[in-house]
């Protein structure tokens, strides 16, 4: 009798949990939480200092910000520095940054997060190191309301944890079995298990939205560009032509090898049969000629 209450208190834990997720918001009584130490990446207002989750008034919005750039630069290495001494000191930081050659060129790429309520100010100083700007792109994203779904839902699993130790603390007290110990706190594990998936993606949205990225690709300038390639040796160029006869040289030499060891050899026997038949013929032909007479003799010689 006592697993059997024990189970039916913790189906109803259960399904007042998944009620009260289900349930619209405005039917959705939860206490109202301590705010966030910090708000972080919402427009219009400030957070004050505490511990816990805040909800996001309508005043508030929670915006993702990203921007891309396409840059024609005249000395890529310089620009990627002047890129990194900008991003430090709006108090951001590189992500990754690239560099290859393209036909004697330096291109690169380079992605850095900057906080958001500097990003304008950011890409009006990166296009400022720009001879001109190739591409200018930009999107935004409202997660508002996915962090008010995330802290409803968070609010109430930490609800239904501090029953379940509730539960666990009785369970411990009266009866001590440990079949009952271990189903409740198999179902703590589980809540608690949420709650971590939960509050990881919270975090995800207060660092994104908080820092900006900002993906900038760098195109040398044409008008940079040497009329004549560097890099030009004539020792190369000599080297290159001997290279080339030896290889030359070498395939002749292999062709004569090939000739003399492979195709001769397999033509005389492919033209021997044909060489017999031929010298066969020829002997059959001068037995059946009168006697005194050549195989190669005409009628005129015959009447002379």
């Amino acid at each position: 009798m006592k697993i059997i209450k024990l189970w039916s208190m913790i189906c109803i834990l259960l399904l007042a949990l998944l009620l009260g997720s289900c349930a619209p918001k405005s039917s959705v009584s939860v206490p109202t939480p301590a705010p966030l130490p910090y708000s972080v990446g919402m427009e219009g207002g400030r957070g004050d200092t505490g511990a816990g989750v805040s909800p996001v008034s309508n005043e508030e919005r929670m915006i993702v910000r990203t921007a891309e750039l396409s840059l024609v630069v005249k000395d890529t290495e310089e620009s990627v520095a002047q890129i990194k001494g900008i991003v430090s000191t709006l108090g951001g930081y590189v992500v990754n940054v690239r560099l290859w050659r393209d036909q004697d060129q330096l291109r690169g790429s380079i992605t850095v997060r900057v906080p958001a309520e500097a990003l304008d100010e950011a890409l009006s100083r990166f296009k400022g190191i720009a001879v001109k700007v190739e591409r200018e792109s930009g999107s935004s994203q409202d997660v508002t309301e996915e962090y008010s779904d995330l802290s409803a839902q968070l609010r109430n699993l930490e609800a239904t944890e501090q029953e379940l130790l509730e539960l666990l603390r009785t369970v411990r007290e009266k009866t001590g079995k440990a079949e009952d110990i271990l189903a409740v706190h198999r179902e703590l594990t589980q809540i608690r298990g949420q709650i971590e998936q939960l509050k990881g993606r919270m975090q995800y949205l207060e660092r994104t939205s908080a820092m900006s990225a900002v993906t900038i690709e760098l195109i040398p300038d044409v008008l940079a560009r040497p009329i004549a390639g560097t890099g030009w040796r004539p020792s190369e160029t000599v080297a290159g032509a001997l290279r080339a006869l030896v290889q030359t040289l070498r395939f002749l030499v292999d062709a004569v090898i090939w000739i003399i060891l492979y195709i001769l050899p397999v033509a005389c026997l492919v033209l021997l049969p044909f060489v017999a038949l031929w010298l066969f013929w020829r002997r059959r032909r001068s037995r059946k000629l009168p006697a005194g007479s050549s195989p190669n003799s005409t009628p005129l010689d015959k009447s002379l």
